[in-house]
Protein backbone atom coordinates (compact mmCIF):
# COMPACT_ATOMS: atom_id res chain seq x y z
CA UNK A 1 0.00 0.00 0.00
CA UNK A 2 3.05 2.29 0.20
CA UNK A 3 2.67 2.93 -3.53
CA UNK A 4 -0.67 4.59 -2.76
CA UNK A 5 0.37 6.65 0.28
CA UNK A 6 -0.65 9.89 -1.43
CA UNK A 7 -4.02 8.56 -2.53
CA UNK A 8 -4.81 7.17 0.93
CA UNK A 9 -3.76 10.48 2.52
CA UNK A 10 -6.05 12.33 0.09
CA UNK A 11 -9.01 10.17 1.13
CA UNK A 12 -8.08 10.69 4.80
CA UNK A 13 -8.04 14.47 4.22
CA UNK A 14 -11.53 14.31 2.68
CA UNK A 15 -12.77 12.31 5.68
CA UNK A 16 -11.26 14.85 8.09
CA UNK A 17 -12.77 17.78 6.20
CA UNK A 18 -16.16 16.08 6.29
CA UNK A 19 -15.93 15.97 10.08
CA UNK A 20 -14.72 19.55 10.30
CA UNK A 21 -17.48 20.77 7.94
CA UNK A 22 -20.11 19.37 10.30
CA UNK A 23 -18.42 20.92 13.34
CA UNK A 24 -17.84 24.32 11.74
CA UNK A 25 -21.33 24.57 10.24
CA UNK A 26 -22.81 24.29 13.71
CA UNK A 27 -20.25 26.63 15.30
CA UNK A 28 -20.48 29.18 12.47
CA UNK A 29 -24.23 29.57 13.00
CA UNK A 30 -23.57 30.48 16.63
CA UNK A 31 -20.50 32.72 16.45
CA UNK A 32 -19.95 33.55 12.75
CA UNK A 33 -17.74 31.90 10.15
CA UNK A 34 -14.93 34.48 10.24
CA UNK A 35 -14.52 34.13 14.01
CA UNK A 36 -14.53 30.35 13.63
CA UNK A 37 -11.77 30.52 11.04
CA UNK A 38 -9.45 32.73 13.05
CA UNK A 39 -9.92 30.78 16.29
CA UNK A 40 -9.42 27.40 14.55
CA UNK A 41 -6.10 28.59 13.10
CA UNK A 42 -4.78 29.70 16.49
CA UNK A 43 -5.81 26.33 17.92
CA UNK A 44 -4.16 24.48 15.05
CA UNK A 45 -0.80 26.19 15.63
CA UNK A 46 -0.66 24.72 19.14
CA UNK A 47 -2.01 21.30 18.12
CA UNK A 48 0.62 21.07 15.38
CA UNK A 49 3.31 22.33 17.76
CA UNK A 50 2.49 19.65 20.34
CA UNK A 51 2.52 16.93 17.66
CA UNK A 52 5.82 18.03 16.09
CA UNK A 53 7.39 18.48 19.54
CA UNK A 54 6.55 14.82 20.25
CA UNK A 55 7.47 13.51 16.78
CA UNK A 56 10.42 15.78 15.92
CA UNK A 57 11.48 17.42 19.17
CA UNK A 58 10.60 20.88 17.80
CA UNK A 59 7.52 22.93 18.75
CA UNK A 60 8.02 25.30 15.81
CA UNK A 61 9.42 24.52 12.32
CA UNK A 62 12.71 26.34 12.92
CA UNK A 63 14.62 23.76 10.85
CA UNK A 64 12.81 24.63 7.61
CA UNK A 65 14.90 26.23 4.86
CA UNK A 66 14.30 29.72 3.48
CA UNK A 67 12.85 28.15 0.31
CA UNK A 68 10.35 26.16 2.38
CA UNK A 69 9.36 29.09 4.58
CA UNK A 70 8.94 31.45 1.61
CA UNK A 71 6.71 29.23 -0.52
CA UNK A 72 4.74 27.71 2.35
CA UNK A 73 4.01 31.18 3.74
CA UNK A 74 2.79 32.32 0.31
CA UNK A 75 0.78 29.10 0.06
CA UNK A 76 -0.81 29.74 3.46
CA UNK A 77 -1.74 33.31 2.59
CA UNK A 78 -3.19 32.31 -0.79
CA UNK A 79 -4.97 29.15 0.40
CA UNK A 80 -6.10 29.99 3.92
CA UNK A 81 -6.55 33.75 3.82
CA UNK A 82 -7.53 34.73 0.27
CA UNK A 83 -9.06 31.41 -0.79
CA UNK A 84 -11.21 31.02 2.31
CA UNK A 85 -12.17 34.69 2.34
CA UNK A 86 -13.42 34.48 -1.27
CA UNK A 87 -15.25 31.24 -0.58
CA UNK A 88 -17.08 32.47 2.53
CA UNK A 89 -18.19 35.65 0.78
CA UNK A 90 -19.38 33.51 -2.15
CA UNK A 91 -21.46 31.44 0.30
CA UNK A 92 -23.18 34.64 1.39
CA UNK A 93 -23.84 35.93 -2.13
CA UNK A 94 -24.82 32.81 -4.09
CA UNK A 95 -25.34 30.11 -1.45
CA UNK A 96 -23.49 26.95 -0.47
CA UNK A 97 -24.72 24.72 -3.29
CA UNK A 98 -23.61 26.88 -6.23
CA UNK A 99 -20.39 27.82 -4.42
CA UNK A 100 -19.61 24.13 -3.83
CA UNK A 101 -20.39 23.35 -7.46
CA UNK A 102 -17.89 25.97 -8.63
CA UNK A 103 -15.35 24.77 -6.05
CA UNK A 104 -15.46 21.36 -7.74
CA UNK A 105 -13.29 22.95 -10.44
CA UNK A 106 -10.41 23.05 -7.92
CA UNK A 107 -8.89 19.67 -9.00
CA UNK A 108 -8.54 20.49 -12.72
CA UNK A 109 -7.21 23.95 -11.82
CA UNK A 110 -4.68 22.31 -9.49
CA UNK A 111 -3.74 19.82 -12.21
CA UNK A 112 -3.12 22.61 -14.73
CA UNK A 113 -1.07 24.69 -12.26
CA UNK A 114 0.87 21.56 -11.21
CA UNK A 115 1.69 20.84 -14.84
CA UNK A 116 2.69 24.46 -15.48
CA UNK A 117 4.88 24.94 -12.36
CA UNK A 118 6.29 21.45 -11.80
CA UNK A 119 5.76 19.58 -15.02
CA UNK A 120 3.31 17.09 -13.48
CA UNK A 121 1.63 14.96 -16.14
CA UNK A 122 -1.56 12.98 -15.59
CA UNK A 123 -1.96 9.67 -17.43
CA UNK A 124 -5.11 9.03 -19.47
CA UNK A 125 -6.32 6.72 -16.69
CA UNK A 126 -5.73 9.50 -14.16
CA UNK A 127 -7.71 11.95 -16.29
CA UNK A 128 -10.58 9.48 -16.72
CA UNK A 129 -10.59 8.85 -12.95
CA UNK A 130 -10.69 12.60 -12.29
CA UNK A 131 -13.53 13.18 -14.77
CA UNK A 132 -15.61 10.27 -13.42
CA UNK A 133 -15.06 11.30 -9.79
CA UNK A 134 -15.91 14.95 -10.44
CA UNK A 135 -19.01 13.92 -12.41
CA UNK A 136 -20.27 12.01 -9.37
CA UNK A 137 -19.43 14.91 -7.04
CA UNK A 138 -21.21 17.44 -9.25
CA UNK A 139 -24.26 15.17 -9.46
CA UNK A 140 -24.40 14.98 -5.66
CA UNK A 141 -23.94 18.75 -5.24
CA UNK A 142 -26.68 19.62 -7.73
CA UNK A 143 -29.10 17.32 -5.92
CA UNK A 144 -28.43 18.66 -2.43
CA UNK A 145 -30.95 21.09 -1.00
CA UNK A 146 -29.51 24.57 -0.75
CA UNK A 147 -29.47 25.33 2.97
CA UNK A 148 -29.21 29.01 2.20
CA UNK A 149 -31.80 29.60 -0.54
CA UNK A 150 -31.69 33.38 -0.25
CA UNK A 151 -28.11 34.22 0.67
CA UNK A 152 -28.16 37.81 -0.50
CA UNK A 153 -27.54 40.34 2.26
CA UNK A 154 -28.96 43.19 0.20
CA UNK A 155 -32.61 44.18 0.23
CA UNK A 156 -35.14 41.35 0.54
CA UNK A 157 -36.49 42.11 -2.94
CA UNK A 158 -33.64 43.93 -4.71
CA UNK A 159 -33.95 45.22 -8.28
CA UNK A 160 -33.22 42.51 -10.83
CA UNK A 161 -30.17 44.30 -12.25
CA UNK A 162 -28.66 44.77 -8.79
CA UNK A 163 -29.41 41.15 -7.83
CA UNK A 164 -27.76 39.81 -11.01
CA UNK A 165 -24.70 41.99 -10.40
CA UNK A 166 -24.52 40.78 -6.80
CA UNK A 167 -24.71 37.14 -7.90
CA UNK A 168 -22.15 37.65 -10.69
CA UNK A 169 -19.66 38.91 -8.12
CA UNK A 170 -20.46 35.85 -5.99
CA UNK A 171 -19.68 33.51 -8.89
CA UNK A 172 -16.38 35.30 -9.51
CA UNK A 173 -15.54 35.03 -5.80
CA UNK A 174 -16.30 31.29 -5.83
CA UNK A 175 -13.94 30.80 -8.77
CA UNK A 176 -11.42 32.89 -6.83
CA UNK A 177 -11.83 30.52 -3.89
CA UNK A 178 -11.26 27.50 -6.15
CA UNK A 179 -8.18 29.10 -7.71
CA UNK A 180 -6.88 30.09 -4.27
CA UNK A 181 -7.19 26.57 -2.89
CA UNK A 182 -5.67 25.01 -6.02
CA UNK A 183 -2.77 27.47 -6.10
CA UNK A 184 -2.16 27.08 -2.37
CA UNK A 185 -1.98 23.31 -2.75
CA UNK A 186 0.48 23.42 -5.65
CA UNK A 187 2.67 26.02 -3.93
CA UNK A 188 2.66 23.82 -0.81
CA UNK A 189 4.07 20.93 -2.81
CA UNK A 190 6.60 23.17 -4.54
CA UNK A 191 7.78 24.66 -1.26
CA UNK A 192 7.55 21.60 0.98
CA UNK A 193 9.68 19.18 -1.09
CA UNK A 194 10.61 16.33 1.30
CA UNK A 195 10.01 18.33 4.50
CA UNK A 196 7.75 16.97 7.27
CA UNK A 197 4.09 17.43 6.26
CA UNK A 198 2.91 18.42 9.76
CA UNK A 199 5.67 21.00 10.20
CA UNK A 200 4.92 22.34 6.71
CA UNK A 201 1.26 22.62 7.67
CA UNK A 202 2.24 24.64 10.72
CA UNK A 203 4.07 27.16 8.53
CA UNK A 204 0.97 27.48 6.32
CA UNK A 205 -1.29 27.88 9.36
CA UNK A 206 0.97 30.55 10.86
CA UNK A 207 0.83 32.47 7.57
CA UNK A 208 -2.96 32.05 7.36
CA UNK A 209 -3.34 33.24 10.95
CA UNK A 210 -1.31 36.37 10.23
CA UNK A 211 -3.44 37.03 7.15
CA UNK A 212 -6.71 36.67 9.07
CA UNK A 213 -5.35 38.76 11.96
CA UNK A 214 -4.61 41.66 9.61
CA UNK A 215 -8.08 41.23 8.08
CA UNK A 216 -9.73 41.39 11.51
CA UNK A 217 -7.90 44.63 12.32
CA UNK A 218 -9.06 46.12 9.01
CA UNK A 219 -12.66 44.96 9.57
CA UNK A 220 -12.59 45.76 13.30
CA UNK A 221 -14.03 42.34 14.18
CA UNK A 222 -12.08 41.59 17.39
CA UNK A 223 -15.07 42.22 19.65
CA UNK A 224 -16.94 39.38 17.93
CA UNK A 225 -13.96 37.06 18.42
CA UNK A 226 -13.81 37.76 22.16
CA UNK A 227 -17.57 37.22 22.39
CA UNK A 228 -17.21 33.94 20.49
CA UNK A 229 -14.58 32.67 22.94
CA UNK A 230 -17.20 32.84 25.72
CA UNK A 231 -19.62 30.57 23.85
CA UNK A 232 -18.80 27.17 25.40
CA UNK A 233 -20.87 24.97 23.09
CA UNK A 234 -19.54 26.64 19.98
CA UNK A 235 -15.96 26.45 21.23
CA UNK A 236 -16.26 22.69 21.73
CA UNK A 237 -17.23 22.36 18.07
CA UNK A 238 -14.47 24.74 16.96
CA UNK A 239 -11.94 22.64 18.88
CA UNK A 240 -13.15 19.46 17.17
CA UNK A 241 -13.10 21.25 13.81
CA UNK A 242 -9.58 22.57 14.42
CA UNK A 243 -8.37 19.03 15.17
CA UNK A 244 -9.90 17.47 12.05
CA UNK A 245 -9.40 20.54 9.84
CA UNK A 246 -6.18 22.60 9.88
CA UNK A 247 -4.35 20.10 12.13
CA UNK A 248 -5.08 16.65 10.72
CA UNK A 249 -6.93 17.39 7.46
CA UNK A 250 -4.49 19.94 6.05
CA UNK A 251 -1.52 17.81 7.13
CA UNK A 252 -3.03 14.83 5.29
CA UNK A 253 -3.53 17.05 2.23
CA UNK A 254 0.16 17.97 2.20
CA UNK A 255 1.12 14.34 2.73
CA UNK A 256 -1.10 13.56 -0.26
CA UNK A 257 0.48 16.07 -2.64
CA UNK A 258 3.91 15.03 -1.40
CA UNK A 259 3.30 11.44 -2.52
CA UNK A 260 1.09 11.73 -5.62
CA UNK A 261 0.19 14.16 -8.40
CA UNK A 262 -1.54 17.35 -7.27
CA UNK A 263 -4.50 16.78 -9.60
CA UNK A 264 -5.15 13.32 -8.15
CA UNK A 265 -4.76 14.49 -4.55
CA UNK A 266 -7.12 17.45 -5.01
CA UNK A 267 -9.72 15.24 -6.72
CA UNK A 268 -9.75 12.83 -3.78
CA UNK A 269 -9.96 15.72 -1.33
CA UNK A 270 -12.98 17.09 -3.21
CA UNK A 271 -15.07 14.10 -2.08
CA UNK A 272 -16.46 15.93 0.96
CA UNK A 273 -19.95 16.50 -0.58
CA UNK A 274 -20.16 12.74 -1.15
CA UNK A 275 -18.72 11.70 2.22
CA UNK A 276 -21.08 13.99 4.08
CA UNK A 277 -24.14 12.07 2.86
CA UNK A 278 -24.07 9.32 5.58
CA UNK A 279 -23.84 11.75 8.54
CA UNK A 280 -26.45 13.99 6.88
CA UNK A 281 -28.83 11.02 6.79
CA UNK A 282 -28.05 9.24 10.07
CA UNK A 283 -27.17 12.24 12.27
CA UNK A 284 -29.29 15.08 10.86
CA UNK A 285 -32.14 12.99 9.43
CA UNK A 286 -31.95 14.49 5.95
CA UNK A 287 -33.50 12.71 3.00
CA UNK A 288 -31.35 11.49 0.10
CA UNK A 289 -32.71 10.90 -3.38
CA UNK A 290 -31.67 8.24 -5.89
CA UNK A 291 -29.53 10.58 -7.98
CA UNK A 292 -27.40 11.48 -4.95
CA UNK A 293 -26.76 7.79 -4.29
CA UNK A 294 -25.94 7.21 -7.96
CA UNK A 295 -23.60 10.22 -7.86
CA UNK A 296 -21.83 8.81 -4.79
CA UNK A 297 -21.27 5.45 -6.52
CA UNK A 298 -19.97 7.20 -9.65
CA UNK A 299 -17.57 9.30 -7.56
CA UNK A 300 -16.13 6.32 -5.73
CA UNK A 301 -15.96 4.40 -9.02
CA UNK A 302 -13.72 7.17 -10.28
CA UNK A 303 -11.64 6.97 -7.11
CA UNK A 304 -11.11 3.24 -7.72
CA UNK A 305 -9.42 4.10 -11.02
CA UNK A 306 -6.64 5.89 -9.12
CA UNK A 307 -5.74 2.61 -7.40
CA UNK A 308 -5.40 0.53 -10.57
Amino acid sequence: MEAYTGEIAGLAAAFCWTATAIAFESAGKKIGSLSVNLIRLFMAIFLLGIYTWISRGLFLPVDASFHQWKWLVISGLVGFSLGDLFLFEAYVRIGARLSSLIMSFTPPIAGIIGWFLMGERLTWLNIIGMVVTLTGIILVITQRKNRNPNPSRIAENPPKKKRLSYQAVGIILAFGGAAGQATGLVLSKFGMQDYDAFAATQIRVIAGTIGFTVLFFIMNRWRKVFTALKHKKAMKRVTAGAFFGPFLGVSMSLLAVQNTLTGIASTLMALVPVMIIPPAVFIFGEKVNALEIIGAFIAFGGVALFFI
